[in-house]
């Protein structure tokens, strides 16, 4: 999987108690070692990780070794990006994109933490 400094991997056995069971909202990328959009997209989380360290957490999953969550919430594609506040999915977004763009998506998520 694609390491990235500030954003920690969370897996099927994880995912309940990473991202479901924690206070602060938790941004999810559904993510592939064969997904290049993927790649292009890991420092700009890892410095959205570390920007926002008291407002979100960012995590990724690896939809290949972790389909169970995968088809759980409906990913189709990689990157996926899944915003999850109390346990629940509250905003999903597909494809790579700059830091400022997602940034300014998350706005509603971060403003209410």
């Amino acid at each position: 999987m694609i390491r990235t400094e500030g954003v920690a991997d969370v897996t099927e056995e994880t995912f309940e108690r990473e991202v479901l069971g924690t206070d602060l909202p938790v941004l999810v990328q559904f993510t592939a070692d064969w997904c290049g959009p993927c790649r292009q997209l890991a420092p700009v989380l890892g410095e959205i990780a570390r920007q926002e360290a008291g407002r979100v957490r960012v995590v990724q999953l690896d939809v290949d070794r972790n389909p169970g969550v995968t088809v759980r919430f409906g990913v189709m594609a990689t990157p996926t990006l899944m915003v999850f506040r109390a346990g629940e999915p509250v905003k999903s977004m597909v494809g790579a994109r700059p830091k400022r763009k997602l940034l300014q998506e998350l706005e509603d998520v971060l403003a209410a933490v």
